[in-house]
């Protein structure tokens, strides 16, 4: 108990020492307890302090968030020798009923359809050298009502024009394009991590899947003064640049010839490798996107396989024009890592079992599931210098033996040695565990 409260020592600008109390109880009930992760089973396995009705208040008070992410990670994880990138993606977990804050049909890309549920976005702070992510920002995503429609006006046949484009038309400013909804919410989620972060830590990329690889996602990410790191569809129509000479009449030429995937330069060959028959291409070059407002750094990932000719490529593109290929290559690859806290949310941290209704406490519970994740994370740094595997799972088996431990020596009608209750505490909490078969042969 006094580790976990030392531990968030560093949420005292933000939060009150009641909550505090709160909080680390229903941290160890957490890192204890098995089955689902609800208020009720929560407060089965908290301490003294902790009843269903202490567990309740905590889940109906509004707190804020972002901060308590930053401080905890900037506290107990932040290196600052180390590289650093923004990661961003949504998740969605299933609900029934029809009462739950924000209940909707979202897509899952584990059920390959859309399903009810709720859907949240999430932005993690991702390390490059230890390549682990850390929760960091969490939004609900809510669908806008749809307007009403309004009556159908009567039938007016449409004007016909010539062809072209018609005279006195002006050209439109790619870069000051009106966002929707989801990505003007996006940006809001993405300017608070940029003021939280402030001048603490530079962060110079943001990697998001391919669902943004679009112009309207690039202004969004460039409004924030970062670069983007996404990937393009496969039949993207992209262009070189024109580096002919100049007609003398006109604006000077911009497109050059269209990019032909299947008969890529040689010129711009990075690298080429073969492994168990695969041969690996990466090309990259500089290229423009008539929907783009700006050159794109783009790098094609081209594999072929040596016995049946099939072959098969890939879109990256940063909008840092000085980027390296491998880098873009990494980064857009430590995208994934946010994948992993949302397995563990899910998984042990009850972002999936969650029963609440109302608005906070469904923002409460989704964010504690994502606290607990850098929670989880801080913990196991004291086991990994002696098991570099120490896993969730063996931490919550090691706080499980503890908890066994104190509540079997509670019915004991003498305490033995503190010996004695140290070899047995020590022995009781591998029970379980699935990565410390070194520990039990001592």
């Amino acid at each position: 108990m006094s580790d976990i409260l030392a531990l968030l020592q560093c949420l005292a600008p933000v939060v009150t020492p009641t909550i505090r109390r709160q909080f680390s109880r229903i941290i160890l009930a957490q890192l204890a307890m098995t089955g689902r992760v609800t208020m009720l089973s929560i407060s089965r396995w908290t301490e003294q302090g902790g009843s269903y009705r202490t567990v309740q208040r905590f889940f109906n008070t509004a707190l804020d968030w972002g901060q308590v992410h930053w401080l905890l990670v900037k506290m107990h994880l932040l290196q600052t020798q180390a590289t650093y990138i923004l990661a961003g993606d949504e998740v969605v977990v299933t609900k029934a009923g029809d009462e739950t804050h924000g209940l909707d049909r979202f897509f899952s890309s584990l059920f390959g359809k859309p399903v009810p549920g709720l859907a949240f976005f999430a932005f993690a702070l991702v390390n490059v050298q230890q390549r682990t992510a850390h929760p960091l920002r969490i939004g609900q995503v809510l669908r806008p009502e749809p307007p009403a429609e309004p009556p159908p006006a009567p039938a007016v046949p449409a004007e016909k024009r010539g062809r072209g484009r018609p005279k006195g038309s002006k050209n439109r400013n790619k870069a000051a394009v009106e966002l929707s909804p989801y990505l003007s919410f996006i940006l809001t989620l993405l300017q608070a991590v940029q003021q939280v972060l402030g001048t603490t830590l530079v962060v110079s990329y943001v990697v998001l899947d391919g669902a943004f690889g679009n112009n309207y996602a690039l202004q969004m990410v460039r409004r924030c003064q970062f670069d983007l790191i996404s990937k393009l569809a496969v039949n993207s129509a992209l262009y070189f640049l024109y580096d002919g000479p100049y007609g003398g009449r006109g604006p000077h030429k911009k497109y050059g010839d269209k990019v032909n995937y299947a008969q890529l330069p040689a010129a711009y060959l990075k690298r080429t490798t073969t492994e168990k028959g695969i041969c690996t291409e990466i090309y990259q070059f500089s290229a423009l996107h008539k929907l783009f407002a700006q050159t794109l750094n783009v790098v094609i990932i081209v594999k072929t396989n040596s016995q049946t000719g099939a072959r098969a490529h890939a879109i990256l593109f940063s909008s840092d024009r000085r980027q390296t290929y491998d880098q873009i290559i990494d980064y857009y690859t430590l995208r994934f890592q946010i994948e992993f806290n949302f397995r563990d949310a899910k998984q042990y941290w009850g972002l999936e079992d969650f029963m609440n209704v109302k608005e906070t406490p469904v923002t409460n519970a989704a964010n504690l599931a994502f606290c607990m994740v850098n929670v989880a994370q801080t913990l196991r740094q004291q086991w990994r210098p002696k098991q570099p595997d120490f896993s969730v799972l063996d931490l919550k088996a090691h706080f499980r033996g503890l908890k066994y431990v104190a509540e079997t020596l509670k019915l004991l009608p003498q305490k033995p040695e503190p010996i004695v209750t140290q070899q047995i505490t020590a022995k009781n909490a591998l029970l379980g565990a699935v990565n410390a078969t070194s520990w039990r042969r001592h």
